[in-house]
């Protein structure tokens, strides 16, 4: 189901689009907070917060944006609220990447290499000035578009081009400097 089809529903009822939202894009808006607060509970937590929030702002929402643009930008100030707490800047990083890997195809020493190099990217963009991390995140993690990365962040689109290639380059420099040299950063 896309966002057309939910706008093509007659009369539907808030809480059944917000249920429709939630099926259609929990699991990114999930992928995107576990990026910005490495803790898998806590993340479950910002979710539904998201949710709550979405539920009540639906009123305000002048359709100018798709839903999923929307959701991510809450998701986003929600993170940031999250890590402007106290309590955050005492937790210590715990990459746990695994729930997000699910192939059975490969070998188990692949699915390893594999889930360090993972833990290895996320500590080294959870590192990341928050202007870098944003636009890397929703680039590479969310496939989207400078555009539609420039809608979210209400940043100009040269903007998010310099951030992107500057956050690549900060990016490549800080796996270099562990020694990672597994893969290219595109």
């Amino acid at each position: 189901m896309n966002e057309e089809c939910i706008e093509m529903t007659k009369e539907i009822t808030n809480e059944e689009l917000v249920n429709q939202l939630f099926d259609m894009y929990a699991n990114d808006l999930k992928r995107i907070a576990f990026m910005y607060v490495n803790d898998l509970s806590q993340c479950e937590d910002i979710i539904q917060d998201v949710f709550i929030s979405c539920y009540k702002n639906l009123a305000t929402f002048r359709k100018e944006a798709q839903y999923k643009t929307w959701l991510i930008r809450i998701t986003i100030n929600k993170c940031k609220d999250y890590q402007r707490k106290w309590s955050f800047r005492n937790l210590i990083y715990k990459p746990l990447m695994e729930p997000f890997i699910h192939s059975k195809e490969k070998a188990a020493e692949d699915m390893y290499v594999k889930s360090v190099e993972s833990n290895q990217i996320l500590e080294a963009i959870s590192q990341l000035p928050a202007i870098y991390k944003d636009i890397l995140i929703l680039f590479y993690y969310q496939d989207l578009s400078i555009n539609e990365i420039s809608q979210i962040t209400n940043v100009k689109v040269n903007t998010v081009k310099a951030r992107l290639a500057r956050g690549k380059q900060q990016l490549k420099q800080r796996l270099l400097k562990e020694g990672v040299e597994y893969g290219q950063i595109r």
